[in-house]
């Protein structure tokens, strides 16, 4: 007698899916991007699954493991931009105007997306080749050149529309100001 095996049939899990993923994230759009990183995982893993087992059982673990993965990750990159906007505020001293422009300048390189704030600062500030920087995020050595330019234009958009703080200057006078 022939056993078949059952498909890995996902298609019928999507529902379940996406209304554990909702409740998780109680954002429509954030949980359809949670549902597809479960997913994906899923596929990559689905040699890991044991046949004969809950489909849905293991795929509402995965699913819970990538929101845990995200909220790790968001947590994460909350302290590194507390940190860094530490580290910005206790190394520059600098005079008001120049404090207003220093402050001005690290907004707009936090406004970034994060994607091209990474790539930006790993080249820029860490000093990493554009291959190292690459391998750092996992990502082609294309990809970070495209960030990094995107980055970099959104800055110079940034520096043209910002007006340039004025330099005050004492003017001394002659001693005559009557005239």
């Amino acid at each position: 007698m022939e056993r078949k095996e059952r498909p890995f049939d996902v298609i019928g899990q999507l529902a379940a899916l996406r209304r554990y993923a909702r409740a998780l994230v109680r954002n429509a759009d954030e949980a359809e991007d949670l549902v597809h990183d479960a997913l994906v995982r899923a596929f990559e893993k689905r040699k890991s699954f044991r046949s004969g087992g809950n489909l849905r059982t293991w795929l509402l673990s995965i699913l819970h493991n990538a929101y845990i993965d995200r909220l790790r990750q968001n947590r994460s990159l909350t302290r590194r931009h507390d940190e860094a906007a530490v580290e910005a505020e206790q190394s520059l001293p600098a005079g008001q105007e120049h404090a207003v422009r220093l402050q001005q300048v690290r907004d707009a390189f936090f406004d970034l997306p994060e994607e091209q704030r990474e790539a930006l600062h790993l080249v820029a500030i860490e000093d990493l080749s554009y291959q190292e920087a690459a391998s750092a995020l996992g990502i082609p050595i294309g990809t970070l050149m495209s960030r990094i330019s995107r980055a970099r234009a959104q800055l110079r958009e940034f520096e043209q529309k910002t007006p340039r703080i004025s330099h005050l200057r004492l003017i001394e006078g002659s001693g005559n100001e009557s005239n």
